[in-house]
């Protein structure tokens, strides 16, 4: 059983470090991103730093960019893919019906493929 102490692993005095011990702050600079739904997000960066072409919204996931007249469009979902329908991509039906046969053949000749 423990001794119901809620702040095990801590120290007293221990906290967040405050602007003195950590030194100044690098200056920052706050960015408008809009995605397709409009949402606006407002990330901050070091001034010094190369600002991202677009950012995730954090509301809905879309990708957003600086252009509110223009946000960048919703990714293409592609649809899950059988392997049928990627063997399909691959081969024509006429490939197909050549290999069925010569399957098919094997098996006739043969008793036991295996």
């Amino acid at each position: 059983m423990g001794s119901g102490n809620a702040i095990r692993g801590s120290r007293v005095g221990a906290g967040p470090m405050g602007e003195a011990e950590r030194g100044e702050a690098a200056p920052r600079v706050r960015v408008s991103f809009w995605c397709a739904n409009m949402h606006e997000t407002r990330p901050s960066f070091a001034s010094d730093a190369a600002i991202p072409e677009t950012w995730d919204c954090p509301r809905c996931g879309l990708p957003a960019g600086q252009d509110e007249a223009a946000p960048p469009a919703p990714p293409k979902n592609e649809p899950y893919k059988t392997h049928l329908a990627y063997v399909k991509e691959r081969r024509s039906d006429k490939d197909g019906k050549a290999i069925l046969e010569e399957a098919l053949e094997r098996l006739r000749n043969n008793k036991s493929p295996w």
